[in-house]
């Protein structure tokens, strides 16, 4: 369960949108009330826990997109998978195109999820399968940074032209690793309007997100090379000089500046 501590760290990072908590379930989760408005796409219920401050679930049947399939609740629909929806919506040029990707879409077992919880992280009192981030440049480049700090792991966004959901809500529990896009690439958070083009989304899996909120409380956030302060200035030369007394004692050179 996230902590206090975590939720303060998430909150602090000042993201235009709340950071949303997602747990997926086998079976109805008890004591959530399930979402009791228009059906939407699995992305828009996202964005509607953002700005809602309540828990609430759906199922696959409130999903009127394919987040429930990326999910396994329902198999893969043949016509959409054929790729010709890819080809009719003109984000490939042929069928082909489209039908390669589903050939290789990450996909939860099926079976496995039958309800998603939704929670903004500051209300949320369970575990999650997932933190969902929309940040600013100012707030992703804290966040990110926060994912690689202390593992060393590389950044990467892996993604597609449509289904990103896959990318976002499947990909990443099954990976276990963090995964980021940009709007205003992807045809359906485009298409429903979520979010205004050049935010960053990211995506932070259970096996992540101690990791993260670690690292969030113990890094700095600006690094000493971006302080203008002299204190930072003089640390920061005090230790490039050291790099020049380890490189001597190397017989070798340092050229950083």
């Amino acid at each position: 369960m996230l902590n206090n501590k975590a939720k303060e760290l998430f909150k602090k990072l000042n993201m235009p949108y709340p950071a949303i908590a997602l747990r997926y379930h086998v079976c109805r989760p008890r004591d959530v009330k399930a979402y009791e408005g228009e059906h939407v796409a699995f992305c828009q219920y996202v964005s509607y826990a953002q700005s809602h401050k309540e828990t609430f679930y759906i199922s696959a049947e409130m999903d009127a997109c394919y987040g429930k399939m990326v999910l396994g609740m329902i198999p893969k629909p043949p016509v959409t998978a054929s790729g010709q929806a890819g080809a009719d919506f003109e984000m490939y040029r042929s069928p082909a195109g489209c039908r390669k990707l589903y050939q290789e879409l990450p996909v939860v077992e099926a079976g496995t999820v039958n309800y998603v919880q939704f929670a903004q992280v500051s209300e949320c009192d369970f575990d999650p399968d997932l933190i969902i981030c929309v940040a600013d440049m100012k707030s992703a480049d804290v966040l990110m940074h926060a994912t690689s700090y202390i593992s060393g792991d590389f950044w990467e966004s892996k993604s597609s032209p449509v289904i990103s959901c896959a990318w976002m809500y499947a990909y990443t529990v099954i990976s276990g690793k963090v995964n980021h896009i940009t709007t205003g690439f992807y045809h359906g958070l485009k298409r429903r309007k979520a979010y205004p083009a050049g935010l960053t989304m990211i995506s932070i899996p259970f096996q992540k997100i101690d990791e993260v909120v670690t690292a969030l409380a113990e890094m700095p956030w600006t690094a000493i090379a971006f302080r203008e302060d002299e204190e930072s200035k003089a640390e920061l030369k005090r230790r490039m000089d050291h790099w020049q007394e380890m490189a001597a004692e190397c017989n070798s050179t340092v050229d950083l500046h």
